[in-house]
């Protein structure tokens, strides 16, 4: 009897074309799926480091141009201006108050953020075909409560060494001094003004990074470029949007060291909102918007090409 029937079958490679045969191992396509939780979390934070670092001065004159006081005797009239009269009268140093509180803060909070971020895009769908924008707004606001709880009392500290004419020598002068004055509560006054414009400024620098890239890099390769521009672009749009709220957080967080009582008084984003209108009218909430804008627009191009190449560097090494 033939046993013909009973060889097996000869085996048939499987048709590959010439792009998957090409294609190498490592493929940077579907960030958050590619990169492990840590990767994401240490990318973030060396990413937050270095945002926060090289743009700090032009921050610093965001703050004394929002801050109300009820006789002002320094009139910054643009951001150059700002920088060399604050250099000239109060040193170079002087561009650096309160940088220390920044990088204790931002390393640990970038790292909740863009964990978190990546995490909840993942778990929502983010890289299913219909869900991005939905997706990235979702995880953008989910990383910035989660990372604004821990910054907060970072960023008041920060502020408040800002100011001009401040007493603060370091961070933990300004925390023991904040705490002994006006409680715990100091440290968290401005915590729901922080989420209600973190949140709206996050979803939107987010959306407009996933949109910007996808147009630039169809692809979703590794691209410097295309990440600082896209950056840059989400930057300026969410910090222009909103800079209003931006302008009542400023007011909360530095009440405690103004001269006017109605700031002093004030404790909500109502009362926040009330105080500048009725004393600048609609021209107070863009108080700060030139250096709020200068300062985003290249920081988040910085961020965002420091964390997709932290990233793509850690995923290499640690690979």
């Amino acid at each position: 009897m033939s046993r013909v029937n009973d060889m097996p079958a000869p085996f048939v490679a499987p048709e590959v074309s010439v792009e998957q045969a090409l294609e190498p191992e490592f493929d940077y396509e579907g960030l958050g799926g590619n990169y492990p939780l840590h990767i994401n979390m240490i990318a973030g934070s060396l990413a937050g480091i270095s945002e926060h670092a090289v743009m700090f001065p032009v921050d610093l004159v965001r703050t004394r141009m929002q801050v109300l006081t009820a006789s002002s005797t320094t009139v910054y009239t643009g951001i150059g201006q700002a920088l060399a009269r604050i250099s000239s009268v109060e040193g170079f140093r002087g561009l650096w108050k309160g940088i220390a509180s920044v990088i204790l803060g931002a390393g640990p909070a970038h790292a909740l953020y863009f964990g978190t971020y990546e995490f909840m895009k993942d778990l929502s769908g983010g890289n299913k075909e219909g869900f991005q924008l939905l997706s990235t707004s979702m995880a953008g606001a989910s990383a910035t409560i989660v990372s604004d709880a821990f910054m907060n009392p970072f960023d008041v500290i920060k502020q408040r060494m800002q100011m001009e004419g401040n007493p603060y020598t370091s961070v933990m002068q300004c925390a023991r001094s904040l705490y002994r004055s006006e409680g715990l509560r100091a440290f968290y006054v401005s915590y729901p003004i922080t989420l209600a414009s973190s949140v709206p400024f996050t979803a939107a620098q987010f959306a407009t990074y996933e949109w910007a890239k996808s147009l630039l890099n169809p692809k979703d390769t590794y691209s410097p470029l295309t990440h600082a521009v896209a950056g840059g672009f989400a930057g300026a749009t969410a910090a222009f949007l909103t800079n209003p709220l931006d302008v009542c957080k400023t007011l909360l967080q530095t009440r405690g060291c103004s001269s006017v009582p109605e700031v002093r008084t004030a404790t909500t984003i109502s009362q926040a909102f009330r105080v500048i209108y009725a004393r600048e009218g609609l021209r107070g909430f863009a108080r700060g918007v030139k250096p709020r804008i200068f300062t985003h627009m290249p920081s988040n191009a910085l961020c965002w090409l420091s964390y997709e190449g932290f990233r793509f560097a850690l995923h290499e090494f640690d690979g």
